[in-house]
């Protein structure tokens, strides 16, 4: 799960690191909620924070056998994203679904 904003921290791109790590050696999927989704906006601009923009690096998830990336619909509704804004494709899930989702996997890496 990425949970945060992309610059401030460097949350956004270790979790991304995780991602692609563990799905050589794992079924993975990412969820992207709260803040988390604005790691996927496109044209980000990193000058004057302490990071780099990563969010291109999403693009690599296919190669990397990473096939879904959930977002919560709320979350993107609340901070006036549309998947149109996003660098790939997401599958939009409502709140709901996430427990569900959830109950999924084994092992939940929350970054």
């Amino acid at each position: 799960m990425q949970s945060r904003a992309p610059h401030g921290s460097l949350f956004g791109q270790e979790g991304l690191d995780a991602i692609l790590m563990g799905s050589a050696f794992a079924t993975c999927a990412v969820l992207m909620h709260g803040d988390g989704v604005y790691q996927l906006i496109r044209d980000q601009r990193s000058s004057g924070t302490s990071t780099r923009d990563y969010s291109v690096s999403y693009g690599a998830l296919g190669d990397y056998g990473v096939e879904t990336v959930f977002c919560v619909q709320e979350d993107l509704t609340e901070r006036r994203l549309v998947v149109d804004d996003l660098v790939i494709p997401v599958t939009v899930i409502d709140r709901a679904a996430v427990a569900s989702l959830l109950n999924d996997y084994n092992t939940i890496l929350d970054f």
